[in-house]
């Protein structure tokens, strides 16, 4: 009788704890993202700063397979919102179906026209416009005795074999960014010709857009196609040997938004986060981080970004055309 009423006393203490816990235990918001690490730590300690109800987790995961992840699991995937994901790739979410609709809670009249698209202006708030640069290091040129490009074309000299980084397009929305502003500016038959010449100089087509100046800073190439953001961090960390080209066709860009995933626009804490970007932190990161043409009439001044950049012709950008051109890469 007594281990009976011993075993009684154990099991209710124990349903007391795990009733205890399950009550102290916080709710998180789960965010996907593609987004740079200092990004990322950044948006951590504003969201740990602005939010003590409620976790917020930041989950990097490549851009591709955050696509195939809310479209192939929908509501019953683990994030709640998916951040910094670009434009042709929200594009596939919505047509899923996959993404939640926002029911005019935001005034998107904010943002500069070509960030705000019809087909997705209910489910996308635009989030950051990324120029893209050949970005050079000055040291691995002078150890190699080379001068600098001042055009497409000199990439393809003989002497740059294997000191030439680039993102690859089918992975990267960056290493997309160049194909398509050289298809725009050569024409078809010419971009593809010049990227097969281009692959013979390539020591590897990287499956981030932030490979490229990795590659450069690792001294393991001298030119890298890459984000100029990322090369200005770089830059204004110390790593002065990098310079940032912008070429007579003008540098190609990529448009990046942030949505709900379906389903969980329901959960409070997740429109909370959702209405904190709205409100700060996508301005705060475009300040700091990507000072480009996203919100009307707000210019940034961020150190050793250049100036009066002019960005090269990205017509056409629409998920048909890109699924068509990525069908023609063979690199």
């Amino acid at each position: 009788m007594k281990k009976i009423i011993a075993f009684f006393v154990i099991f209710v203490l124990l349903c007391t704890v795990a009733t205890v816990h399950s009550c102290t235990r916080k709710e998180s918001v789960v965010i996907l993202t593609s987004g740079e690490d200092y990004i990322i730590e950044f948006m951590q300690k504003r969201f740990k700063e602005k939010f003590t109800d409620f976790n917020v987790e930041i989950v990097y995961t490549s851009t591709s397979n955050i696509t195939t992840k809310v479209i192939e699991e929908g509501e019953g995937c683990e994030a709640d919102i998916i951040f910094e994901q670009e434009y042709a790739q929200l594009e596939k979410i919505v047509e899923s179906g996959r993404a939640a609709s926002f029911n005019g809670r935001y005034d998107l009249s904010i943002f500069e026209d070509d960030m705000v698209l019809d087909s997705m202006k209910d489910s996308v708030l635009p989030t950051i416009r990324s120029g893209e640069a050949v970005i050079i290091n000055n040291k691995v040129l002078k150890s190699r005795g080379l001068e600098k490009p001042t055009c497409y074309e000199d990439l393809l000299k003989p002497e740059f074999k294997g000191l030439i980084s680039m993102p690859s397009p089918v992975a990267s929305s960056t290493g997309y960014a160049f194909y398509l502003a050289l298809v725009n500016a050569m024409g078809e038959e010419k971009a593809l010709d010049y990227f097969s010449k281009l692959a013979t100089n390539v020591i590897q087509f990287t499956d981030s857009g932030s490979g490229p100046v990795n590659n450069l800073c690792m001294e393991e190439v001298a030119v890298g196609l890459g984000m100029t953001s990322q090369a200005v961090e770089k830059i204004n960390s110390g790593r002065t040997e990098l310079e940032i080209l912008n070429f007579e066709e003008g540098a190609p860009y990529a448009l990046y938004g942030t949505m709900v995933v379906a389903g969980k626009e329901t959960k409070k804490s997740v429109m909370q986060v959702m209405d904190y970007f709205y409100s700060d932190l996508i301005n705060e990161i475009c300040e700091r981080y990507y000072p480009e043409k996203v919100f009307k009439g707000v210019r940034y001044n961020v150190e050793n970004f250049p100036d009066n950049i002019k960005y090269g012709d990205m017509s056409g950008n629409t998920l048909e055309r890109k699924e068509y051109l990525l069908s023609k890469w063979r690199f």
